[in-house]
């Protein structure tokens, strides 16, 4: 088994490649742009500086979403087109779930945990997990306030990162069940590809053709400025 996994779901972009020995090659790139001018590049690189070629992959999986409308376009049209040209199965793995799998073994066995991505304002996309990456509460776009997720912190310890965490740390930091993580957790192909074993030894794929990303939400244009007929 040979995979490649692909993340452009916020700023910048990484590639994995795992094997039945784990993880083989990761290249992360977190720069502007970097998804569309550099992605190419990194997969290339991961797959021959692990010693293989692109026909040798089984199967390609993607980060679906939620996150950057650009940077979803970018990552699943790549991973589409190399299925296509190369007569491969697609996985699709959601982002914030692969967020999770990145911190749930440094805590303890009761503790939940919600990545957040970055939105608009104060609204964050984001879901929640148990230790065993099981969803507890699914993947939402949420208006922060003081009392969002006041009945699980009630209950858990509830570990909050990503990007997103910035926005509620001020609302949720006096709470003793609410936890921060001061590292800046990122979406990862990483972690997409753990989650893409699993997926393709269930024999979990996507319509190729008919795939889209995870937007969570339409994409918003500003609106145009009308100009008078007198500056026209």
């Amino acid at each position: 088994m040979l995979l490649l996994s692909i993340d452009t779901s916020t700023r910048g972009c990484s590639v994995a490649l795992h094997g039945d020995a784990g993880l083989l090659a990761n290249y992360e790139l977190y720069t502007d742009r970097s998804s569309s001018a550099m992605l190419t590049t990194l997969i290339s690189s991961a797959v021959e500086h692990a010693g293989y070629t692109l026909q040798d992959l089984d199967a390609i999986a993607v980060a679906k979403g939620p996150g950057s409308y650009t940077g979803l376009r970018v990552g699943v049209s790549t991973a589409k087109g190399l299925c296509y040209a190369l007569d491969k199965p697609l996985i699709a793995i959601n982002t914030l779930e692969a967020m999770a799998l990145q911190v749930s073994a440094f805590f303890p066995k009761d503790y939940l945990f919600c990545p957040m991505i970055d939105a608009r304002r104060m609204e964050v996309y984001s879901s929640v997990f148990d230790s065993d990456n099981h969803i507890v509460e699914p993947t939402k776009a949420v208006i922060l306030q003081e009392d969002s997720f006041g009945t699980l912190l009630e209950s858990s310890k509830v570990v909050f990162f990503g990007d997103g965490s910035a926005k509620c740390k001020p609302l949720f930091e006096q709470n003793p069940n609410a936890v921060f993580i001061s590292e800046d957790i990122k979406p990862s192909a990483r972690t997409v590809g753990k989650l893409a074993v699993i997926a393709f030894e269930k024999g979990e794929f996507e319509d190729v053709a008919a795939f889209e990303p995870f937007y969570l939400k339409d994409f918003m244009t500003p609106p145009s400025r009308k100009v008078s007929p007198a500056v026209q």
